[in-house]
């Protein structure tokens, strides 16, 4: 495969991971932490990082515009609901795990 074309792809697969994200709102950060050990803020880091790698200043807010489609701040009010005493705990357990 062209190595342009490659890129076409995996960057229309982040397009759509991030409508995908977006489409399911009610999936909460602390989740897919728990579960797949990324979350969006990840996303978010992983894009300004990428575009510093690239000679582009994207700061970390900015990035997380680009991720929650919204400024976070607007999400995080909208969206976001606190962790419940179970999320806490597996999240934690999880941590532990990655340190033994």
């Amino acid at each position: 495969m062209d190595k342009s074309v490659q890129t076409e792809i995996e960057a229309a697969v982040f397009r759509r991971l991030l409508t995908h994200l977006d489409e399911h709102k009610d999936v909460q950060n602390i989740e897919l932490m728990i579960l797949a050990d990324f979350c969006r803020n990840c996303l978010a880091k992983w894009y300004s990082k990428a575009a510093e790698e690239r000679g582009e200043e994207v700061d970390y807010d900015e990035a997380r515009r680009v991720v929650y489609k919204m400024p976070y701040s607007e999400w995080k009010e909208k969206h976001q609901l606190p962790a419940t005493d179970e999320q806490l705990a597996a999240f934690n357990a999880k941590q532990e795990a990655k340190k033994a």
